[in-house]
This record gives structure tokens, sequence and C-alpha cells, in this order.
């Protein structure tokens, strides 16, 4: 008897490595008798004609108790983003190139299935945060994001001035390209890049980094994840900034503008037995290469 009785799969788009490992997948699991449901865009890469087709990857929130993701992690906070209100776990094949959430290579894919498939599995709960954007004190836009909140100069050949806030404190007001606003998740991708710490996924934090500072004395902060984050554009601000959620483009910003973070949904990620996230940081992040 297995675990799970409702699989969805979702797909990376445009990529030539999906169609076979897309097969593979679908001919282990039918031997299992499971309901196998895909969004669209995914079965267009597939010839199968038994599956059960859904318009769109949100469609397999509400019908499935476990969803199989193809792809790379961009993949994968595609599908959080779109899931997360719902109750539906997620488990990620790597086909991309770092994968610190899709764990998973298509070569011991089935091996870890199917021990998956019997209830031998980690779980591991991640946060998302919310991100609403105002404008004359009303919300104009919102997005969320697994890894990170960003706020950009975009396109703007001068820096970014904005104001910080935590909780209703002034914390400072900078120049700078941008700030990220990272969840531990998100620890490991623009805000490690960015020059900020890695985060151990358990830990209800979140990490604010800002994006070439024009001054020494910037560091990254550390601080509790339950903590709500305002971030305000100048008035003397000229030209447009980018509102970011995970590197998706949500909305141009103007001066005056402000920006609140909270801590938002949970999705729960599906990892095989033995998975170690220390592991994961020293192949990952070439830690292992001898000195």
């Amino acid at each position: 008897m297995t675990m799970f009785k409702n699989i969805g799969l979702i797909t990376k788009r445009n990529d030539a490595q999906v169609k076979k490992c897309l097969e593979i997948l679908v001919k282990f699991l039918l031997k299992y008798q499971l309901d196998i449901l895909i969004d669209a865009p995914s079965a267009e890469l597939f010839s199968q004609t038994d599956l059960n087709i859904v318009p769109n990857s949100e469609a397999l929130g509400s019908r499935c108790d476990l969803v199989i993701v193809i792809g790379g992690d961009g993949t994968l906070l595609q599908a959080a983003r779109l899931l997360a209100k719902y109750d539906v776990r997620l488990l990620g094949v790597n086909l991309g190139r770092l994968g610190f959430l899709t764990d998973i290579c298509p070569n011991a894919m089935k091996k870890y299935l199917a021990d998956i498939l019997s209830g031998l599995f980690i779980e591991e709960n991640r946060f998302l945060l919310s991100a609403q954007a105002y404008r004359d004190n009303q919300c104009f836009s919102y997005c969320n994001a697994l890894n990170d909140i960003t706020i950009h100069r975009g396109n703007m050949s001068h820096m970014l001035i904005f104001e910080t806030m935590i909780d209703g404190h002034f914390v400072n007001c900078q120049r700078a390209d941008g700030l990220v606003v990272s969840t531990p998740t998100g620890s490991t991708a623009y805000a490690l890049s960015a020059g900020g710490p890695i985060i151990h996924p358990g830990l209800n934090a979140l990490v604010l980094v800002t994006i070439c500072p024009h001054t020494l004395t910037s560091r990254p902060l550390v601080i509790d994840a339950d903590s709500c984050v305002e971030l305000h554009i100048a008035l003397e601000q000229r030209g447009e900034a980018q509102l970011n959620g995970d590197g998706a483009l949500c909305q141009t910003l103007m001066p005056g503008d402000r920006v609140v973070i909270k801590k938002y949904q949970h999705i729960t990620l599906i990892h095989p037995q033995g998975h170690d996230h220390y592991a994961t940081l020293r192949a990952k992040l070439d830690w292992s290469k001898s000195i």
C-alpha cells in the first residue's frame, strides 16, 4: 500500500531532458495504480492519453496529496508559490544546475520514489513570504516567494534610495542597488551572492542583505521571521524601482511607494531518507574539494 494516492506532475518548460524523465516517471508510477494528474503545459510533452489533465499547476493543489516537480529549483519555486495555499507535499527531481530544493537525480529516481511511496521519507516545512505594495495607503500589488522578496533599482543607472522599518522601528536609510529580504530557504540564493549568511532551513529567521550598498558599514541583518519589514522608496528617488518575488518581476515601484513584507504560508518538501542539509551544502557549494 502506498503512502500517497493522487500524484500531480509539473515539469520545466521547453527542456529536452524533461520528456524522457517524464516518460520514465509515469511508467513507474502506473505500476502502483495511482491516480496521476498532470498540468496541461506539461502534458504537451507527453503522448500518453490516459492521464488526468488539469488546466494549470495550481489546479493540482486541491486534488493531489503529492506533487512531483521535474526541473530545477526555479520550477519548484514556482510550484511552491502556486501551491502554498493547499495541503500538498512537493518532491523535486533535479534537471537543473544546483538543485538545493530538487534533490533527487533522475538516475536514482525510481529507487527513491519506491521508498517515498511506501512512507520512507523526510518531511520539511518551509515558510514563504508575502509582499504587499502600497501607494497613497492603498494596496495595489501583491506577490509571494519561497526564496526572497527583493527591491531593486531595475534599469536605472543610479542607485535606489530607500528606508527600512522593522516592526514599526526605523532601521536605516540607504543608497544601494537594492535589498534582499530572504527566508532561510533563499539564504543560498540571491542573498548568498550579495554577501549574506547561510541560514539553516529549520530556523525561524529572515535575513536582510543590501545589494551593493554605498557605504562600508552596511552588513547583513538576521531578524525573527515573525517580524514585519517595511521598505519605503524615498520621495527624492528618481525613476522606477522593481519589486521581485523569487527573481520574477512583480511590480514597478514609484517614489513614495512602500512595501510590507511578512511571513506567509508554508509548503512541505519531501526528501529521501538520509537527506542531509550539510551534505547538500558541501556538494552544491564545492566545500568537499580537497585543499
